[in-house]
């Protein structure tokens, strides 16, 4: 049964092929086509790739579409994208997750600028401190990425672009407050002085939120400065720091008048670009990143007060060399040392002797070799490879394939790929295995789809079908240990519209459809068959802005999300309900300088919770004043 990905995915490019010499080649004239064209994405193949000639199944979320729909976390931003599940543990500030074609969230590999920034004992990324702050777009790619990403790409990348500051500098200021005493401030700017170019975006954000003991405050900022004394090379660094406080009121069903978790993060990455010649391109990123956490107190009645430490060196070279115009050839180095520890000097010790103070230390090495070749026009395959060595478990090898093939006269394009990922035993895994020899989880995922836009390019729609076979998942066997127990899969369908039919309306919609199983009797968490927990079988997003008179810009979202089970430890799952929500966000245009805006978030009121017993905000609504010169 394993060959049959790789057999379709040689049908797809077969089929690709013979629609190619079926038909002359005729270049379009269109301008949203040559508009379309010129959209450029570099995730799905680590070198710049024309969007409608994606080799993989890829989404891209503008500052624009943040912008309009005045987006303040790049977890919400991403509830518009098919394939992914976003999960918040009640209000603003708590734990969020992002589950990728039903994997799990420590499944998908979070980047800023190229660094790795998935944290913690968990080795998930937790997107409830991540604001768009300085944010240009954010590039999605889903299926397994671990040949150009290794670790944590089981399921796919999220990559954050910052802006690049360019022309004279400006600056824009925004206040806002609302409901549950919510008051937030923002400045942003960027520009190019000479030879220097900087983008720098900060924000505040102070919320009580509607439960007791669930307030929020956090502190946020970003920036990507640079000096490029010519055109062929660029020194710059990407700086970020966070600081959130917040109020853990835990679930309804048992809650926490006085738990309280803080959470520092900074983050420095300088890196070169250079391009000695046309034909050959170097990229270096150096990286350390540090995250303090502290629990104080954790009303959990078992660890207490915890205080723990996350600190994070990574060196990431890359290498484009471009022998002949229809061959690229991507090798790189990466190198990842990882140290995490917590304390927890009140750790009761009624089921055993449990340690005070728990640590791990990670050291990567890794190697990847990419060809990217376009042999005729329209037509792009890209075949790589990995090795990743780990201090503690020995070689990982991973490799993939993925092709795409433009049809010009009708303006289709066609794209398939098939590739293995992998998942390390994160430093919670293997505190808690002890010494079980934790092995690496694995997936081998093979998708296939279609993108057709009509219309002169006013009208893209998109869809793809995807399969993940996952083995040696890592779970629980009830005596708090965790060994390599666990076999599932996922599969489904991911479709997507963007349509523009006049200049001041855009509409968005996107439906995935998922079923998500476990396959394993080893692991007691779930019996076999049991859909996996909280990923919902039926997503569906739409959106419609619209500008009035060039003045009054409006938007309308809204989601729908249906069949999601929560975990019942052992026994089978249980049903959650299903859940909507509409947010509504308008701003109007005084002047050149001053703008007015306000929403509205659950304009219907509904009452929902994403994880069972900790629910979402009832309606809510903000208002505030933006300058910018």
């Amino acid at each position: 049964m394993k060959i049959r990905p790789v057999c379709l995915f040689i049908l797809s490019l077969t089929a690709a092929a013979s629609s190619m010499r079926g038909q002359d080649a005729v270049s379009s004239t269109a301008s949203g086509e040559e508009a379309e064209s010129e959209r450029i994405i570099v995730s799905a193949t680590r070198i710049d790739v024309p969007l409608d000639q994606s080799p993989a199944s890829v989404s891209v979320v503008t500052s624009q579409d943040i912008e309009v729909k005045q987006i303040e976390r790049v977890s919400d931003a991403l509830r518009e994208v098919p394939g992914l599940s976003v999960v918040q543990t009640g209000s603003a500030g708590q734990l969020t997750s992002v589950f990728t074609r039903g994997l799990r969230s420590e499944h998908t590999q979070v980047l800023l600028d190229g660094v790795p920034i998935n944290q913690g004992l968990q080795g998930a990324f937790d997107f409830a401190n991540l604001t768009t702050d300085d944010v240009d777009r954010i590039e999605v790619v889903r299926g397994p990425q671990s040949t150009l990403y290794g670790p944590r790409a089981l399921a796919g990348v999220i990559q954050i672009f910052t802006k690049q500051g360019g022309g004279t500098p400006g600056i824009i200021l925004s206040a806002e407050g609302g409901s549950y005493d919510t008051f937030r401030e923002t400045i942003e700017s960027d520009g190019k002085i000479d030879q220097f170019d900087y983008s720098i975006g900060a924000s505040r954000i102070d919320t009580d939120n509607a439960r007791p003991n669930n307030q929020y405050r956090n502190t946020a900022s970003l920036a990507n400065v640079g000096w490029a004394p010519n055109e062929q090379l660029r020194i710059g660094s990407l700086v970020m720091y966070s600081l959130s406080d917040t109020g853990n009121p835990n679930t309804i069903l048992d809650p926490k008048p006085v738990d309280n978790f803080l959470t520092e993060k900074w983050l420095i990455a300088p890196h070169v670009d250079f391009r000695p010649v046309e034909w050959w391109d170097h990229k270096f990123i150096f990286s350390y990143d540090h995250e303090r956490q502290l629990n104080d107190p954790n009303q959990d009645g078992f660890v207490g007060p915890t205080r723990a430490l996350f600190e994070r060196t990574t060196i990431d070279y890359q290498n484009d060399l471009r022998p002949t115009s229809w061959l690229t050839l991507t090798s790189g180095f990466f190198y990842s040392r990882v140290n995490a520890g917590q304390e927890r000097p009140f750790i009761l010790q009624i089921f055993g002797p449990q340690p005070t103070f728990v640590s791990d230390h990670t050291q990567e090495t890794a190697g990847f070799l990419q060809a990217t070749l376009t042999p005729v026009e329209n037509l792009i395959f890209v075949a790589g490879g990995r090795l990743d060595h780990f201090n503690q478990f020995g070689d990982t090898w991973t490799y993939r394939f993925a092709g795409s093939y433009k049809i010009d006269q009708t303006n289709t394009t066609l794209h398939s790929s098939v590739a293995t990922g992998f998942s390390p035993p994160s430093s919670q895994d293997k505190i808690f295995g002890m010494n079980f020899g934790l092995q690496p989880e694995k997936d081998l995922g093979w998708d296939a789809g279609i993108e057709q836009r009509l219309w002169e390019n006013r009208v893209t729609i998109g869809a793809t079908y995807f399969h993940n076979d996952l083995s040696n998942l890592i779970g629980f066997n009830g005596l708090f240990e965790t060994l390599n127990l666990g076999a599932a899969y996922t599969q489904g369908v991911e479709t997507e519209l963007r349509a523009q039919p006049i200049v001041d309306l855009i509409v968005m919609a996107s439906y995935t459809y998922l079923d998500a199983e476990k396959t394993s009797s080893a692991d007691i968490n779930q019996p076999v068959g049991a859909r996996l927990p909280r990923r919902p079988r039926n997503e569906v997003y739409i959106s419609a802005s619209y500008l009035w008179c060039k003045k009054l810009r409006t938007t309308l979202a809204a989601k729908w999300v249906n069949a999601r089970e929560e975990l019942n430890f052992g026994g089978p799952n249980f049903d959650i309900e299903d859940y909507s929500f509409v947010n509504f966000a308008a701003e109007y245009e005084i002047n050149a300088h001053l703008s007015i805006f306000g929403r509205i978030d659950n304009l219907t009121n509904e009452h929902y919770a994403e994880v069972f017993g900790f629910p979402a905000l009832g309606r809510v609504a903000y208002g505030g004043v933006r300058l910018h010169w």
